[in-house]
């Protein structure tokens, strides 16, 4: 079986949003799964020396407009929160957490965590925000909030952060399609082209 495509994302990251409205069914068309991988931009940022990027001079103003643009393309719903950027520390221990648990309920998370950000506004900043919404999902969100604190939580989220840096992850979204890196929501058509010419 085909390795699967691994998806690199940042809760704060509105373009990392985005892609998960088509990592899915791009995987699901070439008989890939998805590795769903929370990452932590602004560690990336101290070594590429950006900043976020919707608070960039001219590049801001731009990205804000194509964010909305590529949101109706892509049928999402999409506010600019008040909070921003996000601090997603707590929203990914909480991610890896129940990544380690079940998988597929920390994928499950992911989508509830960026709809209530991106979609809705609110501030996912939290612990007790991120544990709500475990619990609006039906999951332990007290067990998780507790979760969220050891070192064993803290430990996981920076050794995630580690091993993506060292594969040279540093924007949201970044695909690695068998060691080959893709950067940017606009980039579903070339993996499409990658995944069905087996490269070029």
């Amino acid at each position: 079986m085909a390795d699967p495509i691994r998806f690199y994302f940042d809760f704060s990251s509105p373009y990392g949003y985005l892609a998960t409205f088509r990592i899915e069914a791009l995987a699901a068309a070439h008989g890939r799964t998805v590795d769903w991988n929370a990452h932590l931009l602004g560690v990336a940022m101290k070594i590429t020396g950006q900043g976020p990027l919707l608070n960039q001079p001219m590049r801001g103003a731009y990205a804000t407009h194509d964010m909305t643009r590529m949101a109706r393309e892509f049928g999402a719903p999409i506010v600019m929160p008040e909070v921003f950027p996000l601090h997603s520390v707590a929203a990914s221990r909480a991610f890896y957490w129940l990544k380690g648990k079940n998988p597929e309920q920390a994928v499950a998370f992911v989508h509830r965590i960026y709809q209530a950000y991106w979609a809705q506004g609110r501030d996912m900043r939290a612990p007790e925000a991120v544990a709500a919404e475990a619990d609006a999902m039906g999951l332990d969100g007290g067990a998780l909030r507790e979760a969220l604190a050891t070192d064993d939580a803290k430990q996981r989220l920076r050794e995630a952060v580690d091993q993506a840096i060292e594969r040279g992850i540093f924007g949201s979204p970044m695909f690695d399609i068998d060691g080959e890196l893709f950067w940017g929501c606009d980039k579903f058509g070339q993996m499409d082209r990658w995944l069905k010419n087996g490269g070029w």
